[in-house]
């Protein structure tokens, strides 16, 4: 059975990114594919840039990067989410996805992946973006769809 990774960028763990990814996770249920979620922490921190992980092949920051890295063979695909800030994701998401990138992207090579951002009125293609170059550089093809994958509201209801 096929397993995709949900990555949930939001301070908010049932917030408006979360509705878009629950929706995409009923969506693979109906078709027979299992997901799990991540919620991201919201004080992920950023690179330190000490070359540890280029030695160790494991980033010297212990908290969850290192598990998430460890478990990529569980999951056949990666769906980011992220809410939009000043026309870029979430900054706790981007410092996750830094070092996990960094660290480790020839295993993601060719597993599919999307994106899908959250905002109330622009900067969704900026984020959308910059989360797709995450995929390009790692050359995992990136899922399309008819139009950018964002939604818009100012709760989760919406």
């Amino acid at each position: 059975m096929s397993k995709v990774l949900l990555i949930n960028g939001s301070p908010k763990e049932h917030g408006c990114t979360y509705t878009a990814l629950k929706e995409i996770a009923d969506t693979l249920a109906k078709e027979g594919i299992e997901s799990e979620f991540y919620h991201v922490r919201n004080d992920a921190p950023g690179c330190k840039d000490c070359g540890y992980c280029a030695k160790k092949g494991r980033c010297v920051i212990k908290d969850d990067v290192n598990m998430l890295a460890d478990r990529l063979d569980e999951f056949d695909a990666i769906v980011l989410g992220s809410p939009v800030y000043y026309a870029g994701p979430n900054a706790s998401l981007c410092a996750l996805l830094d070092r996990m990138f960094y660290m480790k992207s020839a295993p993601y090579a060719f597993k599919p992946a999307a994106a899908v951002v959250s905002c109330r009125r622009g900067g969704a293609s900026a984020s959308f973006d910059r989360l797709n170059k995450y995929f390009t550089i790692a050359r995992m093809p990136v899922v399309s769809s008819q139009y950018w994958n964002s939604i818009h509201g100012n709760n989760a209801e919406e």
